[in-house]
């Protein structure tokens, strides 16, 4: 029988845990501090088995965090490990996979050069901000979904839901929860009203499925946008970090007579008062997964990356 050692970074010991957990798998000790002028310092304790899953997440502090994954990856190849899959269930870096400005670094393509010249053989990751962030790699990847365990979230927390995604760039999200579960979804939009003002409105829309196998909701049917009303709204999005769109988007279906309004998310980041202003804004709840540590990661990814390895 092959043994897998799981090695979680500081950033995701408790999801590390939880998946060596899931799979039955050993979990290695790992001992880092960090020394007075700020440099890392990084010791593996035990036996390094030669397969190897090593699961960090890279958010804030992400330099910090960063350099422990790189540091942990290239000793683990340089004590034996001869296969080493990479899990960072949230990438940091990972939102600059294209150059806006003149001049801009490419960060998700650096960091993702790092992590594979450090000695990865594998990268799984959930929920990239931009899918073709897999494209910098030459070395196998994956990107996991996270809408599972979040719909069986929503299952089991509210009756009758409409899901709804903050932005046209989240209903995929949305999509996937709805045919999950078997709802209706809808998303906002921006229009522009004239040179100086715009507003956000709920489209009148079903879910614009893109599967061409989801048989049982009909294309050309429409949600009106009252539909909201007296329902059990939930918004869906993979990232919240300010909180701002998401607030805006309690109030607007609040306006619409939302009967409540819950709030998911894949990646906490939750900067800035972010939780106090969603909640201070009338969410009935706010959960996220535990790709990031937080108060409000209820949500566990670890048997989603438990089934990908095994």
């Amino acid at each position: 029988m092959v043994i897998i050692l799981i090695i979680g970074g500081s950033a995701s010991q408790k999801l590390a845990a939880d998946v060596a957990k899931e799979l039955g798998e050993t979990l290695s000790s790992l001992e880092t501090k960090k020394f007075p002028d700020g440099e890392r310092y990084l010791r593996i304790k035990g036996e390094v088995e030669k397969d190897v899953t090593v699961i960090q997440s890279t958010g804030f502090p992400q330099d910090e965090h960063l350099i422990e994954l790189l540091f942990l990856i290239r000793t683990l190849k340089d004590l034996g490990a001869e296969h080493i899959k990479v899990v960072v269930p949230y990438l940091g870096y990972g939102r600059q996979e294209l150059r806006f400005k003149d001049g801009e670094a490419i960060s998700a393509q650096v960091v993702a050069n790092l992590i594979e010249e450090s000695g990865a053989d594998e990268f799984i990751s959930i929920n990239l901000h931009e899918d073709s962030v897999r494209d910098f790699f030459n070395i196998p990847t994956a990107n996991l979904s996270a809408m599972p365990p979040i719909a069986e979230y929503i299952a089991d927390n509210v009756e009758n839901p409409i899901i709804i995604a903050p932005d046209k760039g989240a209903l995929g999200f949305a999509e996937e929860i709805a045919e999950i579960l078997g709802c209706n979804c809808t998303y906002m939009s921006k229009i522009r009203l004239g040179p100086d003002k715009v507003e956000t409105r709920i489209v009148d829309v079903q879910c614009d499925f893109d599967s061409e196998d989801f048989d049982k909701v009909k294309k050309d049917s429409k949600v009106n946008i009252d539909s909201v009303n007296g329902k059990e709204a939930v918004i869906i999005d993979d990232i919240i970090a300010t909180g701002g769109t998401i607030v805006n988007a309690i109030d607007i279906l609040k306006e619409h007579g939302a009967r409540s309004v819950y709030v998911c998310c894949v990646h906490p980041v939750l900067v800035n008062d972010a939780v106090l202003k969603i909640c201070a804004a009338g969410a009935r709840d706010l959960a996220s997964t535990d790709t990031l540590r937080s108060d409000v990661s209820s949500i566990s990814v670890a048997k989603i990356i438990a089934d990908a390895l095994k």
